[in-house]
């Protein structure tokens, strides 16, 4: 008789699968680039559709042919820069040394923190005095999620942003000049930039070890007792108990995943020139800035996606891809 056996599937890295604590990804790692530029970027998935290009990888077995490439379409509108942040050397990492924030917010952001009510904080000056002990440079920048007519809210993301590259003083002065102004997409990425990506990805809840693990269901004669979508065995009687390894029931999906090696397939002003009949399900219409990104994006629609540059770009490609053709066809009933 044949041996049944199937091993759970799902790497136990991501363990514990826990809810995220929030929708705003943590990026903890950023790349360094030659001179001073923002580290990130963030948006909010609108949809897929696809594209017709000349294939440009130089090892593909359809190099300078026509192929079609699945895109997801994010809407990036203009972020607003709030506060300089500071941070200086201690106990063998870092901690803040002194923020300065901007003159005047945006109505929206108070709905999201409590503004501070010295508005400036550490002066500029001041934070220029503490010279030599400040070791890196991060921007607050928050999103303008009332301007996307697919987002139902008014209170907008704020994050953490570094500014890579460059000395200490050259990063200060490029923080300085971004203070109290929009930033948009253009500023930060080119046209075939390979980015990484961070989102909260869909939430399925709770669900049992057969659709969260992938165990296989009992057989007719293992399964006498009725329970036909149990793991078989929890484990030996000692240790007296259960193994964290053990697939079990628990919470599937809305955890924080990075996907990296994205490439930006094209940077877009006009959302009309992208969005198909009816608009994009779920979401409508792209009224801002937009970029194609290559391939699939964790989450659902709506969801914001936080964009960085790679940090282990794989292959060269050339720097810009030669689009032939941007589907428009009306996505409604592919769900």
């Amino acid at each position: 008789m044949a041996k049944i056996h199937r091993p759970r599937r799902g790497s136990l890295a991501f363990s514990p699968r826990k809810r995220a604590k929030s929708e705003v990804p943590r990026i903890r790692s950023w790349a360094e680039s030659e001179k001073p530029r923002i580290g990130g970027f963030a948006g909010y998935k609108a949809g897929m559709t696809h594209v017709m290009m000349i294939d440009d990888r130089p090892k593909s077995l359809t190099t300078g042919m026509e192929i079609s490439i699945p895109v997801t379409v994010l809407e990036v509108p203009p972020m607003n820069v709030v506060a300089i942040r500071a941070y200086e050397s201690f106990n063998g990492g870092l901690r803040p040394a002194g923020e300065s924030w901007a003159e005047s917010f945006d109505a929206g952001l108070s709905r999201a923190i409590t503004l501070p009510k010295n508005a400036h904080g550490t002066s500029l000056e001041d934070l220029q005095s503490i010279g030599d002990d400040i070791t890196d440079i991060r921007i607050l920048a928050h999103t303008n999620p009332k301007v996307v007519s697919g987002i139902p809210k008014k209170v907008p993301e704020i994050m953490e942003m570094p500014i890579t590259g460059g000395d200490i003083a050259d990063r200060f002065k490029f923080a300085q000049d971004l203070l109290s102004k929009q930033v948009s997409i253009n500023n930060v990425f080119e046209l075939g930039d390979l980015v990484d990506v961070s989102a909260v990805t869909k939430g399925k809840g709770t669900q049992g070890p057969v659709k969260r693990w992938g165990i296989a269901i009992a057989k007719r004669k293992h399964a006498r007792t009725g329970k036909k979508r149990h793991v078989g065995n929890l484990g030996p009687w000692h240790p007296s108990h259960i193994s964290w390894r053990v697939p079990q029931l628990g919470q599937m999906g809305y955890q924080q995943r990075t996907e990296y090696n994205k490439r930006i397939m094209l940077i877009g002003a006009d959302g009309s020139d992208i969005t198909p009949d009816g608009g994009f399900p779920g979401y409508g219409m792209v009224k801002n800035q937009y970029i194609l990104l290559k391939g699939s994006l964790p989450g659902p629609v709506k969801r914001l996606i936080r964009i960085r540059e790679a940090i282990r770009p794989g292959m060269n490609l050339v720097k810009a891809p030669q689009l032939l053709y941007v589907s428009k066809e009306s996505k409604q009933g592919l769900r």
